[in-house]
């Protein structure tokens, strides 16, 4: 099987185009669609073995990738990785700023180190990786770059650190768009809401269950996919989005729109998912269950 884009095979053809976070996940699977279109993909990520296996993958789909580790918290890192993709691949064409983490816990409960290490990595990283590919290549040649967020506009109870980061990410984008669009450069955003990905079995066994119960809290009564917020991305990538700059797409089945207290939601199965990713990796703790609500 191969990925069952919708878009045309040739959309990102001789398009150089870097995803960050790639070696699982959305980035993986983003990844995975962009070099399906064409695109030459340079993975980049912390875990080698990771981004080896998702190499193969894509090389085994017929797809071209490269790969690089790197800690894009790492100022001085993220510099000579852009300088060396450049020198070796020409022109930087797009950017996609996946990588991120956070841990479940309360805003009392977070220490210093841990506020900044999420901070880091899903604020700061992002903006060197975005700065860097606009100072060494973008400035030049234009391109579009697109942020991953998330859906923290009523607030990230339980993760305040990465709602914080998430935010300071979605108004990075407004600006840059504002500041970078006379080269030519679009930035954008996409925020999932509840995706079902495989790093949803990297949460501690409490949190796990929280995860089950969100189905019913959304009002398509189901959880998003990767390949649905995968094909957000490559829109905005593309040239049909030539004239949208600065925006942050919500992709969360409605989820941040209103208030269960307040309306409670009927239960629906109405909604079916889009599934374009051939390798797709169900998270194991929905394997015995259902990603809609019962």
């Amino acid at each position: 099987m191969s990925y069952q884009s919708v878009f045309h095979k040739d959309l990102f053809k001789h398009s150089n185009i870097i995803v960050t976070g790639a070696g699982s996940g959305i980035g993986r699977c983003t990844a995975h669609e962009l070099a399906s279109l064409g695109a030459r993909i340079l993975l980049v990520g912390r875990s080698e073995e990771k981004l080896l296996s998702v190499r193969q993958e894509i090389q085994q789909d017929g797809g071209h990738a490269d790969y690089a580790c790197c800690d894009i918290r790492d100022e001085e890192a993220v510099k000579e990785l852009v300088a060396h993709h450049v020198s070796q691949r020409g022109p930087i064409h797009g950017l996609v700023n996946n990588a991120g983490g956070q841990f479940p816990a309360p805003l009392a409960n977070i220490s210093k180190n841990g506020w900044n290490a999420v901070v880091n990595t899903n604020l700061t990283g992002g903006f060197l990786m975005a700065r860097e590919v606009f100072n060494q290549s973008m400035e030049q040649h234009g391109g579009s770059i697109v942020n991953i967020v998330a859906d923290m506009w009523a607030g990230m109870p339980g993760m305040g650190h990465s709602g914080a980061a998430r935010a300071g990410m979605a108004n990075f984008t407004q600006t840059a768009a504002y500041e970078w669009g006379f080269a030519g450069v679009r930035v954008n955003a996409v925020a999932p809401g509840w995706i079902a990905s495989s790093g949803m079995d990297t949460y501690p066994d409490e949190f796990k269950e929280v995860l089950k119960s969100l189905p019913a809290a959304v009002p398509l009564s189901r959880l998003g996919n990767e390949s649905e917020v995968s094909s957000a991305i490559c829109y905005l990538l593309s040239a049909a989005a030539s004239f949208i700059s600065g925006t942050v797409v919500r992709i969360d089945g409605a989820a941040s729109q209103g208030n269960t207290a307040m309306y409670p939601l009927k239960k629906g199965n109405a909604s079916e998912p889009y599934h374009g990713f051939h390798r797709e990796v169900e998270p194991e703790l929905f394997k015995q269950g259902s990603l809609k609500s019962d």
